[in-house]
């Protein structure tokens, strides 16, 4: 009797699911497959790396000399030896394209990646630019209150020239004393 209570109870709530997912918009449970994850930084820098290896030099004699070497080998012309790709070279025709279809992407991620950094670096340049464009009028306001305030402030010239006609106005004054004032007499009586 227990047994059919549990599975009446594993029916009712079983029933209870089901109506929850028919409510609710959107809920799908079903089977989950574990996703594949990896690290995007590493994959761009495998990107760029293998981008930045096919634009080389030594990519194009590489690749040249390895198919110079598979043309030569596969020729009908030498002696019989076991060939992998006869003539028409359908097999390296098919390698050429592989490598073509998985190169191009890469590329492309590795060019998307660069203009993303140049993108940075251009915000960075302009913030800066800015930076330095407020710097700069800033100084050039302070600069032209010194100015002004300098105006305003007597210079050591100036203070020479009013200092000369100052002192000339008092050796002028003592001259004049001197003068006018009548020569001091002598209160022993004995001439001079």
């Amino acid at each position: 009797m227990a047994s059919s209570d549990r599975q009446t109870n594993r029916n009712r709530a079983a029933g209870d699911r089901e109506r929850e997912r028919l409510n609710t918009p959107g809920r799908r449970r079903g089977v989950k497959l574990p996703r594949p994850s990896w690290d995007r930084d590493a994959f761009g820098q495998f990107a760029e790396g293998f981008a930045r290896f096919m634009g080389t030099a030594g990519f194009l004699i590489w690749m040249t000399l390895i198919i110079i070497a598979w043309v030569v080998w596969n020729s009908p012309f030498g002696p019989p030896r076991p060939r992998i790709d006869e003539y028409p070279f359908i097999f390296l025709t098919l390698m050429l394209s592989l490598q073509a279809s998985y190169a191009a992407p890469l590329i492309l991620l590795a060019q998307n990646r660069q203009e993303a950094r140049d993108r940075v670096g251009l915000e960075q340049d302009r913030a800066q630019g800015a930076q330095n464009r407020a710097d700069m009028d800033f100084l050039a306001r302070e600069i032209a209150s010194l100015r002004m305030s300098v105006g305003e402030i007597a210079t050591r010239d100036y203070v020479r020239s009013e200092l000369r006609s100052e002192l000339r106005a008092i050796l002028a004054e003592l001259d004049e004393e001197r003068t006018s004032a009548p020569p001091a007499s002598s209160t022993t009586g004995l001439p001079r």
